[in-house]
């Protein structure tokens, strides 16, 4: 397995305990939060804000939380948060990116870099990884939305690049100013999807060995438990071995 999509799997066959959701909860009101600041307040007019609101549904957020959220971005009365993004390298050399929304730059930089030296990796320049991700959209439904042919035909047919499907679902990938489109052609024949958003996908994945990658998932668990830190993506592939320990 590989990528952002496996860590997360990870973490979702641990389980989810209170602390860990409340932190999720928060990070997911401060994105609906400032989508809805930099935009319309409607979903079906902002891109961004709908992106959002998938991702607290998929977690399952309660329908008061996220219209609570979309309000204080309304009542004038949120904070400011810059929108960051840090790249470094990991163990084994693997490429890191953490998207973060922070009102504090110089205590969110410090924190990050803290955490990848303790990891043995490093942070570095903006633009030092990147150019080894595409930006792109991604689409995402449950497995049992469609079978992976009928997916495949309408991502197609919609104008998607990419569909990959699998016994965790659909990924449909598209260019980045295609996305909205592509979403609402599945939609209008599949439902709503249980994401549509941009991502970082990676060009080439980097194969690094259980040692290596048990301190990489490290690194990425650390990372993403920080409030500051929305996203984190990486362009590995570590053994079933190590998932299924990790899984444990």
């Amino acid at each position: 397995m590989a990528g952002h999509s496996q860590f997360k799997n990870i973490m979702h066959r641990k389980g989810r305990q209170d602390a860990v959701r409340s932190r999720l909860f928060s990070k997911l009101a401060r994105e609906i939060t400032v989508s809805a600041k930099l935009g319309l307040p409607d979903p079906t007019m902002n891109p961004r804000l709908r992106a959002a609101i998938l991702a607290a549904r998929a977690e399952n957020m309660p329908k008061d939380n996220i219209e609570r959220a979309i309000k204080k971005a309304q009542g004038g009365d949120a904070e400011n948060y810059d929108e960051v993004r840090y790249e470094g390298y990991g163990p084994g050399g693997v490429a890191v990116i953490v998207e973060a929304l922070t009102d504090n730059r110089n205590r969110t930089a410090s924190d990050v870099r803290a955490t990848f030296t303790k990891s043995g990796g490093n942070l570095a320049e903006t633009g030092a990884v990147s150019f080894m991700f595409d930006r792109v959209g991604v689409i995402e439904f449950d497995a049992k939305a469609a079978t992976a042919e009928a997916m495949f035909e309408a991502a197609l047919e919609g104008g998607a690049e990419d569909v990959v499907s699998n016994a965790g679902g659909h990924e449909i990938y598209t260019a980045q100013d295609s996305l909205r489109d592509v979403a609402r052609a599945l939609e209008a024949r599949f439902g709503e999807p249980r994401k549509a958003a941009l991502t970082w996908k990676p060009q080439n994945s980097v194969t690094i060995d259980d040692e290596q990658g048990e301190k990489l998932l490290r690194l990425i668990e650390t990372l993403e438990e920080h409030d500051d830190v929305q996203n984190v993506y990486a362009n590995f592939e570590v053994s079933d071995a190590l998932v299924a320990k990790m899984s444990a």
